[in-house]
């Protein structure tokens, strides 16, 4: 056994709980926190430098932008698991098969999504309702993304594999960069240069393709635990790796088709004003989503070689802390979008409207109330892909990030705008009340002996 593998079974059989939740789970939230922040950014400089028309077409497009990472992250999760319990169970040739077809499989995929969002841009825009200006800033945003597709998508699941492989601070610090450099990027691009909404686009992908050659070369040199190899594809493998990676993916493909949907009922009904203000609270919840994401991901590689090595003890330990910090998180959100809505909403939009200002404040004050019950349907999402329960953490996402808000569009709709800021909250609560049905479920088949 190599010094590397000695080294990642060492940290995640051997480590206590605690030791492990800071060593993995705080790296993997300040890496996210630092996505999240470029996020922030990214709107910040497209609404400051090219106007609330580029900002709304921003919002209109990155739905289909996620939409093509989702395919990617599809597969860099659900191969995740499924390595992780293979080097649980010693089997370390079938976690290098695993990777290695991943890998691959990443790759051809960019080629073919990006093709086709390239070529359908202009209809999927059109779709919405948008025209003139905001649908031809929106086409240029999403065909930035499209061309640079094969070389961008592959930075998310290698994300995972350093981490699997113990390299959790060489993740964070990579995330770090990765913003770093986006940011400065952005900032030449679009207020030194001058360029326009496209210019935001290419920053992100620049940002991505040289973290992702970073991230590939000592993988590619043999230095880590997972190596590649001659890649054995097979249709059990292929299965595998989609029913792990559906949670994820179907969350976010979901969450999306949502977002369009309400892009779409937004613009008919509230103009571009209304898209806007709903674009600020996606960004402003999306610093929140990643800081959960960090932690629950980070813990996934402990969860399932411990899984894989029999030891549900520690798996229910390490997940208890996936929780709390989860709960820290999401009502310490919920209370700065109550108290300070005004400063968050004049990063991103001008705050020099009266009547745009009141409407805002109240969207996200109506909206910052989801986050006290949003952890837990995220954390027990997260818990049972770990454990390689792909249907119950499926259900629990798609809920979530489907079927819940489209019910609550309807029902909720004699309310107005309004009605649409309260959807979040709502289908928060929902969520939880699923989740803690599916996790009691869970816990009685472990306490009978027929989960391991």
């Amino acid at each position: 056994m190599s010094d590397n593998q000695d080294s990642a079974n060492s940290l995640f059989l051997n480590t206590s709980p605690a030791r492990l939740f800071f060593l993995a789970a705080l790296p993997g939230a300040i890496s996210m926190l630092a996505s999240s922040l470029y996020g922030l950014l990214d709107g910040i400089f497209v609404g400051q430098s090219l106007g609330e028309t580029a900002f709304a077409a921003l919002n209109l497009a990155f739905p289909f932008v996620v939409i093509n990472f989702s395919l990617a992250d599809l597969i860099g999760v659900g191969s995740s698991v499924p390595i992780s319990i293979s080097l649980g169970m010693k089997k370390e040739k079938e976690a290098n098969n695993v990777f290695t077809c991943a890998v691959l499989m990443i790759v051809f995929a960019g080629i073919l999504i990006g093709a086709l969002l390239y070529t359908i841009a202009p209809f999927l825009i059109g779709m919405l309702g948008a025209e003139g200006e905001l649908a031809s800033y929106a086409v240029q945003y999403m065909r930035v993304y499209a061309i640079c597709s094969p070389l961008t998508t592959i930075i998310f699941a290698m994300d995972n594999y350093l981490r699997i492989c113990g390299r959790i601070k060489m993740s964070m610090w990579l995330n770090i960069f990765m913003s770093f450099l986006t940011g400065v990027l952005e900032f030449l691009f679009l207020f030194i240069f001058r360029w326009g909404i496209w210019g935001a686009a290419l920053a992100t992908c620049t940002g991505m393709m040289v973290c992702a050659c970073i991230a590939l070369f000592p993988f590619l040199r043999g230095n880590l635990q997972l190596k590649f190899c001659r890649p054995s594809f097979s249709w059990g493998l292929m299965k595998k790796i989609v029913a792990c990676g559906s949670p994820n993916f179907l969350n976010n493909i979901a969450g999306r088709i949502t977002s369009i949907i309400m892009n779409t009922v937004l613009l008919r009904t509230g103009g571009e004003s209304a898209v806007t203000i709903y674009g600020i609270l996606m960004y402003v919840g999306e610093t929140v989503q990643p800081l959960l994401y960090g932690v629950c991901d980070s813990l996934q590689p402990a969860v399932g070689y411990n899984w894989g090595a029999g030891r549900p003890d520690r798996v229910q330990a390490i997940e208890r802390y996936c929780f709390t910090a989860g709960a820290v998180i999401s009502i310490a959100a919920s209370v700065i979008m109550l108290l300070f809505p005004a400063p968050l909403i004049s990063l991103f939009a001008d705050s020099s409207d009266p009547v745009f200002m009141e409407q805002a404040i109240l969207a996200m004050r109506l909206f910052s109330t989801g986050y006290l019950t949003r952890w837990f349907s995220f954390a027990s999402q997260s818990y049972m892909l770990a454990v390689e329960r792909p249907v119950s953490a499926s259900i629990i996402s798609v809920s979530t990030a489907l079927i819940f808000p489209v019910i609550l569009i309807v029902l909720l709709m004699p309310l107005g705008l309004n009605g649409i800021w309260l959807n979040q909250p709502v289908t928060c609560l929902l969520a939880a009340i699923l989740a803690a049905f599916v996790m009691k479920k869970f816990r009685h088949d472990l306490n009978s002996g027929s989960c391991m």
